[in-house]
Parts: C-alpha cells; sequence; structure tokens
C-alpha cells in the first residue's frame, strides 16, 4: 500500500498545479491582467491549501476513505472548473465570486490530500524518510505539471479537455486506492 500511495503523491501533485494553471489561465483570459489575475489566483490558491492543510488535523477516523472522497471531489470539481467557468462567464454578473469560490474549494480540498496521505502512511515509513518522500515526490510533480501545462496540455487539449483530464487523474487515483 505504501509504494502505491507514494505513486500517487506525484499523480495528485500534477493535478493540484494544473488545477492553479487552468483558474489563472481562465482568469487572465476572461478579465485580463494576466498578472493581476494569476498573483491573485496563486495566493488565493495556496491560502486554502493551507486552509485545507488545516482542516485535515479534524480527520481523526477512516483517513483512508476520506482521502478517496477528496480524491474524488478534486476529481469532480477541478475536472469541470474550465467548463463551468467557461459556460457561466457570459451570464454571470459576479463571475469572480465563482471564480475564487471554484479556486477556494479545490485548494483546500487538495491542501487535505498530502497531510491526509502522510498520516495514513506515518506507520509504513520513519518520519523524516515519510516527509521528504511526500514533499519531494510532491515538488517534481509540481515541476512536471508546469512544463507540461504550457508546453503540451494547453496547446495540444486546451483548457476544457486539460480539465477533463486531470479531473479524471484524481478519480482515477480515488478509485485506485479503494483496490
Amino acid at each position: 500500500m505504501g509504494k502505491a500511495l507514494l505513486i500517487s503523491v506525484a499523480v495528485i501533485a500534477t493535478c493540484g498545479l494544473v488545477y492553479e494553471l487552468i483558474a489563472g489561465a481562465l482568469a487572465s483570459y476572461l478579465l485580463g491582467d494576466s498578472v493581476t489575475q494569476f498573483s491573485l489566483i496563486i495566493g488565493t490558491y495556496l491560502f486554502s491549501m493551507g486552509i485545507g492543510s488545516y482542516v485535515s488535523k479534524y480527520f481523526e477516523k477512516n483517513l483512508l476513505k476520506r482521502f478517496i472522497q477528496v480524491e474524488l471531489a478534486v476529481g469532480l470539481i477541478g475536472g469541470f472548473t474550465a467548463t463551468i467557468l467557461f459556460l457561466s462567464f457570459e451570464f454571470i454578473s459576479s463571475f469572480r465570486i465563482l471564480l475564487f469560490s471554484i479556486v477556494v474549494i479545490t485548494g483546500a480540498l487538495v491542501g487535505l490530500e498530502i497531510p491526509l496521505l502522510m498520516r495514513i502512511l506515518k506507520d509504513h515509513y520513519d518520519f523524516k524518510d515519510l516527509v521528504s518522500k511526500i514533499f519531494s515526490i510532491d515538488y517534481v510533480g509540481a515541476l512536471f505539471a508546469s512544463i507540461l501545462f504550457p508546453l503540451v496540455l494547453v496547446p495540444y487539449l486546451g483548457l476544457m479537455r486539460t480539465s477533463f483530464l486531470f479531473g479524471t487523474l484524481n478519480i482515477v487515483v480515488g478509485i485506485w486506492t479503494i483496490y
């Protein structure tokens, strides 16, 4: 179980950053002023991840079940983010409220993932090894996403298909964890 969950760290790290990049790109495309939009999205997303990390301490039982639920929720919300934002932009006068609500929810859910995994895996590794493994894999996944997003995903898939693809990956991690 330990190695399988460590592999899932790479997938969820990549997915988490891709959702952040999708929100930033969409905000930039739809609202203009890319520096402001990316700065606000990144700051809000990171803050929300901190909220999720903090809230994780209140999950005391059935951690594996909670992790699976988080993965399924992140997959559904993250997977439909681009579609929801594109379709609603023309029809919602308070688009920024919807945009930042999605960013906060997604960020908080992504912030739950690593603390839950660390608590699930704590009996499989020494603490120092667990922290170094989780965070090094997490950061490599983030690097992978930051390279893949502008060079492959957006040019060849676009934002909506990229959003669906990575939502599907989070759902696959959740289902894979069941088995």
